[in-house]
């Protein structure tokens, strides 16, 4: 991946490392990773590397990731870092621009494209994408209830002291300690202003994390245009992500960045 300077600004201030891979065609697509991932993780740049047989590829560290600044929140004002992507992939000469986020990044451009035109964290969400992809991503943001093993240390991570310290040391992840004062509105609360803009919902039938009720319920929560994708053997994000997964996301992104470019309603 090649560095793109200088790094983006999102509106509240955060400066976030990023990678563009020039693809065929005139469609972006901007690449939100999930939680402790990031531009230089091998995972994510096979995923980047993936879709960019079929688009250009715009990928970022978001706050609080690798060499990022700030701290993550877990979803909430990574809305502001998705839409500083895709206004950057607008000025880059991108007339379609297509978000794709997986597990944390799916969350984010799910609210980012239904809070177009609202005020997130004293900000405009303002730069809608033309489409959107959510892959792996969580409906609620309580799982507690039904929480697999793997779900169970991502709270301890994050909730914890301890915890967060981990996080920073081993994975250039930095948690933002105060948590939230207010839950922001949930993808599940939201989704369905996606609408005009299409809406594709991935999980994987393995995935350890979040059962597939999670994106069900998103897509029936949605509004048309909305297209779900169970997928057999697949796991979660984008370790999990096989080459043909990849190949046919890639080639249904760029179909879905033409239903209703340009992305502005």
């Amino acid at each position: 991946m090649t560095a793109v300077t200088p790094a983006l600004r999102t509106a509240d201030g955060e400066r976030l490392t990023t990678a563009l891979l020039p693809g065929p065609g005139g469609a972006c697509v901007v690449l939100a990773h999930g939680f402790s991932g990031s531009t230089s993780t091998p995972a994510l740049r096979r995923v980047a590397e993936g879709l960019a047989r079929h688009a250009s590829v715009l990928a970022y560290d978001a706050r609080g990731h690798g060499s990022s600044s700030g701290r993550t929140t877990l979803g909430d004002r990574e809305v502001l870092d998705v839409d500083a992507a895709v206004a950057a992939a607008r000025s880059e000469g991108f007339d379609r621009v297509v978000t794709c986020g997986w597990s944390m990044g799916g969350s984010a451009a799910i609210r980012q494209a239904a809070l177009r035109g609202t005020v997130v964290a004293g900000h405009l969400v303002g730069s809608p994408p033309d489409a959107v992809a959510c892959v792996s991503g969580t409906a609620a943001w309580s799982t507690r209830a039904t929480a697999s093993a793997p779900m169970r240390r991502l709270h301890r991570l994050v909730e914890t002291r301890t915890g967060r310290l981990v996080a920073r040391r081993a994975m250039a992840t930095r948690v933002d300690p105060a948590g939230w004062a207010v839950p922001p509105l949930s993808p599940l609360e939201v989704v369905a202003r996606v609408a005009p803009l299409p809406l594709l919902v991935v999980h994987g039938d393995r995935d350890g994390y979040l059962p597939v009720s999670h994106a069900q319920a998103l897509a029936a929560a949605a509004v048309e245009p909305v297209e779900l994708w169970i997928e057999p053997g697949f796991a979660h994000a984008e370790s999990g992500a096989t080459a043909s997964l990849l190949d046919r996301l890639g080639a249904r992104l760029v179909e879905l960045s033409r239903v209703c470019s340009p992305g502005r309603a």
